[in-house]
């Protein structure tokens, strides 16, 4: 099967990132979800994780057992602008407790769940 192509530098979306040792603490980042209801939309989590360069929207795929995915969504196919993730950057509570991950705002939650019809 022939791999998708890097276009501008940038990935291709959707990205699913199994969690290693190498990677950040996804555990801790699933438990902080659990306990801020607003990530929860149908079944996945969803977050902002933020770097020097960009912000991206996240979610947290259960992949049966104690398996997750965690995905880079492609925003702007979902309604989402990217003044819509630097305002969720701009709000942050202080509510993660790893630097550069955010919850998402009461206007993303409002969009997602509209799409999702939740």
């Amino acid at each position: 099967m022939p791999k998708a192509k890097k276009i501008s530098g940038m990935a291709p979306l959707p990205q699913y990132i199994m969690p290693d040792e190498s990677a950040p603490e996804y555990e801790l980042i699933l438990e902080q979800l659990q306990e801020y209801d607003n990530s929860l939309i149908g079944s996945s989590y969803y977050y902002i994780r933020g770097d020097d360069e960009n912000c991206r929207l996240c979610r947290i795929l259960h992949g049966g057992g104690r398996i997750f995915f965690h995905e880079m969504v492609d925003h702007q196919k979902h309604g989402i602008s990217d003044e819509d993730i630097e305002e969720s950057v701009r709000r942050d509570t202080g509510f993660f407790t790893l630097p550069g991950y955010y919850p998402i705002s009461p206007h993303i939650e409002q969009k997602l769940r509209i799409l999702y019809d939740i």
